[in-house]
């Protein structure tokens, strides 16, 4: 199965339709809810509406899902009822698949209902679709319609002397040329304030899009990189170092020690990620697409963002 444990949870929603053709007479009784098994439209909704939440039991490789919202609607035609599911969810993955469920299930059970009153010829169920979704990445974008410059900074005694290989800032870097990032500066320097400092200057007056420091973030006596950035920000963004924080924290409970902070140095966006290989890697998952959609649309990109959502 995919591992989605990497993706950060948004609202998603998906809606469905199946069609079925039945009789002008089978239609009528939809209308006024009278067959020997009861409502057909009030029973089948029901159905659609337990599918949607048991998808998981139905479809083998369907990952299970906290349904917030299911619902079944109909338009009925002369001889045809359109069968319209809707699911809504705020996961890491979408609710298509429920939505489709919801659909097929609710369109056979009123198959099954009016089974008795028509010719096997004369029922029949097509059209089973999605017909729109939201959330996730056809919703939010983790790659840039256009390169921008970045840099991945790592602070580490160890690292800088050789004693240990890098693996986290590489990461990042790797994520970020994947994300259409280009150039992508990668420096390794000491845990040493006026090093990090004089270098932050040089990539500020560069010009240069987006600086991410790697490690620093925690509470031990060299960790200063927080202490250097945040007096250097213009503008401070906690939120995006917050989300960061409440990513990781789901998934390892040291999270919440990062002091990690986010702003606006100038035109630059700098963000501030744990040393750690996981630590950083969840950081950029859970800010990806804002930082995506801030570069596009706020200071960098030539204009001021109207809070979250779509810009003013």
């Amino acid at each position: 199965m995919k591992d989605v444990s990497q993706k950060p949870d948004s609202l998603r929603v998906a809606r469905a339709t199946a069609t079925l053709h039945a009789p002008a007479a089978c239609i009528e009784l939809l209308r006024s809810g009278e067959t020997e098994k009861g409502d057909p439209l009030k029973t089948a909704r029901v159905a659609g509406i337990l599918a949607a939440k048991r998808t998981d039991e139905l479809i083998p490789l369907c990952h299970p899902l906290p349904i917030h919202r299911a619902d079944v609607h109909y338009e009925l035609g002369e001889t045809s009822v359109r069968v319209l599911a809707e699911v809504q969810t705020i996961g890491p993955t979408g609710v298509e698949m429920e939505a489709l469920t919801a659909a097929s299930l609710a369109a056979l059970t009123l198959y099954d209902m009016l089974k008795p009153y028509a010719e096997p010829d004369e029922l029949h169920i097509e059209d089973c679709r999605l017909e729109r979704k939201t959330g996730g990445k056809s919703h939010y974008r983790r790659t840039l319609a256009q390169a921008r410059s970045a840099a991945v900074v790592v602070l580490s005694d160890t690292v800088a002397s050789g004693a240990k290989t890098d693996t986290a800032g590489a990461y990042v870097r790797d994520a970020l040329m994947e994300a259409g990032f280009d150039p992508v500066e990668y420096a390794v320097i000491a845990d040493d304030a006026a090093v990090l400092g004089n270098l932050l200057q040089s990539l500020v007056e560069g010009g240069i899009s987006l600086v991410v420091t790697v490690g620093g973030t925690g509470l031990g006596p060299r960790d200063i990189t927080v202490d250097t950035v945040r007096p250097l920000l213009d503008v401070e963004i906690p939120g995006i170092m917050e989300t960061a924080r409440a990513f990781g924290q789901k998934r390892m409970p040291f999270a919440m020690l990062s002091r990690g902070v986010a702003g606006y140095v100038r035109d630059t966006l700098v963000l501030t990620f744990p040393g750690s290989r996981g630590g950083a890697s969840e950081s950029l998952a859970a800010t990806l697409p804002g930082l995506i959609h801030l570069l596009e649309t706020g200071r960098a990109g030539g204009r001021h963002p109207g809070g979250y959502g779509e810009s003013a």
